[in-house]
């Protein structure tokens, strides 16, 4: 009995020592797992109140006559800010003469403007102003292009891409030409802009040419968007050019220092679709291979339109009786509008123009001049 009680006691003690040893294991497990789902709690919590949006600046901007859907599309991290500069941007544009609709129209489609501090707002726009002639020049390109004016805080380097351009022998003719065409230029690092202009420079020479600077100025000042391509698509369209056309190097700079530099800043791709498009056309009206490779050499802008538009046009002036050498002989015809080709053969065709006698030059003429053929022609019936 002894001997049994002594058993019984001896269980129960390491019934308890086990429990002893296991409870604050399974207790502190416990803890641990509720305190680690109170933690994705708090932070998917926390992490749902990052992703609302700012109400107050929210109702703020469209008190400002902003389109908030807008903004919601294009930068919707704007509306979660808690810090925003929307009241001291639009006083600031109101002094350089925006008005309200100018306001809310620049915030929308590039509301990151509403993070702009006031210096870097006047710093910036001082910089512009140092080749712009008027703040409301400044204030049409914000209307068109806001984000060239936002994309980028660092006045520090857009100055240093003025003294860079300047240096080129670009004058504030070209500098203003260049602000309003294609801004983004100035928002590159000055180190990729100095590369593009090294590697015409090089080209330029392996051409056999004597005076690279003026090459260059020539070709950055008249087509700016090639500072925003890269170097390997620029070297891809001159090689291109160069082939298509079985040209030797002298002929190649000619054409680059004309038209031909136009056409750089165009993807590959698109070249070679819209040469083959124009030759396939051509050659299926009766031209030879040398009256397409001329007539393409003469007009090389022929090479921005897409196949559709200038399939379109041609189609359309020959259904007028015009007949393909007249296009041939008069190419700028064909950077005209076909509504504008449209109207005006029916207004020649009230005064009895005869195309095969005069020619059709007359359907390239600007609007002002064409007018007054137009008059001049209805004096003569």
């Amino acid at each position: 009995m002894t001997m049994a009680m002594k058993g019984l006691v001896n269980m129960k003690n390491v019934l308890f020592s086990n429990m002893s040893m296991s409870w604050p294991i399974k207790l502190s497990t416990e803890i641990m797992f509720k305190g680690a789902c109170r933690r994705c709690l708090c932070l998917e919590s926390s992490g749902t109140a990052l992703e609302k949006e700012n109400n107050i600046l929210v109702s703020h901007l469209a008190g400002m006559g902003v389109d908030v859907k807008m903004v919601r599309k294009r930068q919707p991290g704007v509306l979660k800010r808690q810090l925003t500069n929307e009241e001291g941007l639009k006083k600031f544009l109101q002094t350089k003469g925006a008005n309200k609709e100018a306001v809310s129209n620049i915030i929308s489609r590039y509301p990151r403007a509403i993070t702009r501090s006031y210096q870097s707002l006047k710093e910036r726009w001082e910089i512009w102003r140092s080749i712009l002639m008027s703040d409301l020049e400044i204030v049409a390109i914000l209307q068109r292009s806001p984000e060239s004016f936002f994309r980028s805080g660092n006045n520090q380097n857009m100055q240093k891409n003025i003294t860079f351009f300047c240096s080129l022998g670009l004058t504030r003719k070209d500098l203003c030409r260049m602000l309003t065409r294609a801004p983004r230029v100035f928002s590159n690092s000055v180190e990729l802009n100095k590369q593009m202009v090294s590697l015409l420079n090089e080209i330029y020479l392996a051409l056999g040419g004597e005076n690279p600077d003026d090459f260059v100025r020539q070709i950055v000042s008249k087509n700016v968007f090639i500072l925003l391509r890269s170097r390997k698509q620029v070297k891809a369209n001159i090689q291109f050019l160069q082939l298509s056309f079985n040209l030797d190097n002298q002929e190649l700079l000619t054409l680059l220092h004309h038209q031909g530099g136009d056409l750089l800043d165009l993807s590959n791709e698109y070249l070679k679709k819209t040469l083959g498009n124009v030759k396939e056309k051509l050659l299926s009206c009766g031209c030879t291979e040398t009256e397409v490779d001329r007539f393409v050499l003469k007009h090389i802008r022929v090479l921005y339109l897409s196949p559709q538009n200038l399939n379109d046009k041609i189609d359309f002036l020959l259904q007028a009786n015009i007949c393909i050498q007249q296009i041939l002989k008069s190419p700028l015809v064909l950077d005209k509008n076909i509504n504008t080709i449209g109207s005006r053969i029916e207004d020649l065709g009230k005064v009895d123009y005869n195309f095969k006698i005069h020619g059709i030059g007359i359907l390239a003429l600007s609007k002002q001049r064409f007018a007054a053929k137009l008059e001049k022609l209805h004096c003569m019936e």
